[in-house]
């Protein structure tokens, strides 16, 4: 079992936060990477890109939106409680070089996702300016500790609660018009993802996205994360998940992550009415 150690709801209970015992995964893990955990013997594998390591203490930080059956099952697992499966590190590291000028922007649960690559880019001398979104104040995550992974911090909600009114790719076009911006790295909700990798290509200005496709096995073998770059088939579990936005088919990548939605909504359904009748 992989103990919860720490645990925390963000975003009005809508994001939880773990911190879990995994002493060999946070050893090994880099910024990028991720992992596939299942809750209990009949549990889904659940991939998920850790928001942090801390190989002194032994633990590895996942942070998730709660969306369907899984996910509730997560939620309702308390300090001291545990998983039963925690499997990687997977999945390629993020490629870490000192370019010049960095934007790093996230949205939603995409900004935990983005933290340890802010903060690796950051290390090894880079620029960096982090992008970060919400629809509304109370569903931002992790401000302070993007503030300490970037050099300059821009916040920006949906209906104006909090930072900037409007959406990230407003504020990262401002930038990207002063020029210089060497990368920009893009995490987030795939519509999001879509819109910075089309507002970049004009600037003609690298751009990286992380895929989180339907994932069974994490190793290549399932060909159930297959995502279409360049015109070519990758498997995001071993060829991810990070890749080229501009080369991204994100129509087609959407329309496999709605492949399942009825099913997804009927299970989690079930499983709320379960845990109310108890």
């Amino acid at each position: 079992m992989f103990k919860i150690v720490k645990r925390e709801e963000m975003a009005e209970g809508t994001v939880i936060l773990n911190e879990i015992e995994a002493p060999l995964i946070a050893k090994k893990a880099k910024p990028g990477q991720f992992v596939i955990l299942k809750a209990n013997e009949d549990g889904e594998r659940i991939p998920l890109t850790m928001a942090d390591t801390d190989p002194e203490n032994g633990t590895i930080t996942i942070i998730y939106m709660v969306v369907g059956k899984s996910t509730a099952l997560f939620k309702t697992l308390q300090v001291g409680d545990g998983f039963q499966d925690v499997i990687g590190p997977l999945g390629t590291p993020t490629h870490l070089e000192k370019l010049g000028k960095v934007v790093c922007v996230g949205g939603g649960t995409g900004v935990a996702v983005l933290h340890p690559i802010t903060r690796g880019l950051k290390a090894v001398g880079n620029q960096v300016t982090c992008i970060i979104g919400a629809r509304t104040k109370n569903l931002l995550i992790m401000e302070p500790q993007m503030k300490a992974a970037s050099h300059d911090l821009k916040v920006c909600t949906d209906d104006g609660s909090y930072g900037h009114h409007g959406f990230v790719t407003d504020v990262l076009k401002e930038i990207l018009e002063k020029g210089d911006v060497q990368l920009v790295v893009g995490i987030g909700p795939v519509p999001m993802m879509r819109a910075v990798a089309n507002l970049t290509r004009p600037y003609n200005v690298k751009t990286l996205v992380s895929l989180n496709p339907i994932m069974i096995d994490g190793t290549g073998m399932c060909g159930g994360c297959r995502v279409t770059v360049g015109g070519k088939t990758k498997f995001a579990c071993v060829d991810g998940p990070e890749f080229d936005g501009h080369e991204v088919d994100f129509n087609e990548l959407m329309m496999r992550l709605q492949a399942y939605s009825e099913d997804e909504k009927k299970c989690y359904d079930e499983f709320c009415t379960l845990q109310n009748a108890t």
